[in-house]
């Protein structure tokens, strides 16, 4: 039964993309990242084997639809730039310590080195024409998903795929003449991955946290420059996704800081409207954390175009506590009786392991993660029972 018709008679369930990965994987990883010697053929063999562990783990927990958990990434978007031609390394001014955000500028004490998500300066430039050169390394990735997949029982399975706008974020011009002509030449070169994740018979997904981010990313921006920025990336992520099936779509944004006071965060009123005209069937964006809990109201007022489905965060990154399944549910269901309930699909607000580290554990421990997500399926079927009795 497909993921359409399941919707009809269910509240499914997904998650964001990345999925704990092997310390030993990480290791890997991060080795090949930096330049260290390493052995491919153990790289691989031991990814090949990772993704097969994660896509059972998936099912066991009864996840209708699954992702490679993005083991293979270095994160959800510094992948890209070993898929992308025209780019070259630059060297971090010894004086650089982190941009100053929003966020940081009022919790200093907080933010103690000014670090969190995307404050790190960039580490290339773009010196010639952006063309993605990536085909081996995603065919790669797409053949470890569909050798896990052999086997395994699943409602549908999606790739997630860096957006335009984010991607940009990892580079300086210093080629085209415009930052337009620029975010233009990324988008065609992401196209090619888009449609190959689609041709492989996978949903795509468009990781495009910089949408939601950008504001508290740019202190002197007022909340009309972060709607005109965001409306012009939307419209070259459309032309990027033209011709792709939209139900074959998902679009995901969020805030990427995970654990901190998130006060500068971009209101989910002020982005809804847009968002909704993005050329995707799914719309996966943050709803469990407190900081954003209260913005389901957002659709009391935001007309949801016909055809579309909400993915909510139902369990969140931004906290250790495992969410108990009755409040999973809640959330499901004071959504579903606004748009409608088969147009909510529980999801996570964000990834959960795709950033490397060698030296510090991650936030949220492996096993907290699992219990999270066992939450999520058990409150996806109590909402089932309220909304189908």
């Amino acid at each position: 039964m497909s993921l359409a018709e399941e919707r009809q008679r269910r509240i499914c369930t997904t998650h964001v993309g990345s999925l704990p990965r092997p310390l030993s994987l990480t290791a890997k990883l991060f080795a090949k990242s930096v330049g260290q010697d390493y052995d491919p053929k153990a790289l691989a063999a031991e990814l090949h084997r990772a993704v097969g562990d994660i896509v059972r783990k998936q099912a066991t927990l009864g996840i209708d639809v699954m992702s490679d958990g993005e083991l293979s990434k270095t994160s959800f978007q510094a992948y890209a730039t070993d898929r992308l031609s025209g780019l070259e390394p630059i060297k971090v001014g010894a004086d650089f310590r982190h941009r100053t955000t929003r966020e940081n500028a009022a919790f200093p004490t907080f933010y103690k080195d000014g670090a969190h998500s995307g404050t790190q300066a960039m580490r290339f430039a773009c010196t010639e024409p952006i063309k993605y050169v990536g085909h081996d390394a995603l065919a790669a990735d797409i053949a470890n998903f569909k050798d896990a997949l052999k086997g395994v029982d699943t409602v549908d399975v999606f790739m997630p795929s860096v957006s335009p706008s984010s991607c940009m974020g990892l580079m300086e011009n210093r080629y085209y003449k415009t930052e337009e002509e620029h975010l233009h030449a990324v988008a065609e070169a992401l196209r090619e991955e888009y449609k190959a994740i689609i041709d492989a018979g996978l949903m795509v997904q468009i990781d495009d946290p910089r949408l939601a981010m950008t504001y508290m990313l740019n202190p002197q921006m007022s909340v009309a420059d972060a709607r005109k920025w965001a409306k012009a990336r939307i419209e070259v992520l459309n032309h990027a996704l033209r011709g792709i099936p939209a139900e074959r779509i998902r679009h995901h944004t969020c805030y990427g800081i995970n654990m901190g006071p998130r006060a500068s965060d971009f209101e989910l009123k002020y982005l809804a409207d847009l968002i909704v005209t993005i050329n995707a069937n799914y719309y996966s964006f943050e709803m469990a954390n407190p900081r954003h809990e209260h913005e389901w109201k957002v659709w009391e007022s935001v007309k949801l175009p016909d055809d579309k489905v909400l993915v909510p965060g139902c369990i969140t990154n931004a906290s250790l506590l495992v969410e108990h399944p009755e409040l999973v549910a809640e959330r499901i269901v004071r959504l579903a009786r606004i748009v409608g309930r088969e147009r909510v699909v529980a999801s996570s607000d964000c990834g959960f392991a795709s950033t490397l580290s060698t030296t510090e554990p991650p936030e949220i421990e492996p096993d907290i993660v699992w219990a999270k997500f066992q939450s999520c399926v058990e409150g996806a079927w109590l909402a089932t029972k309220a909304l189908w009795p």
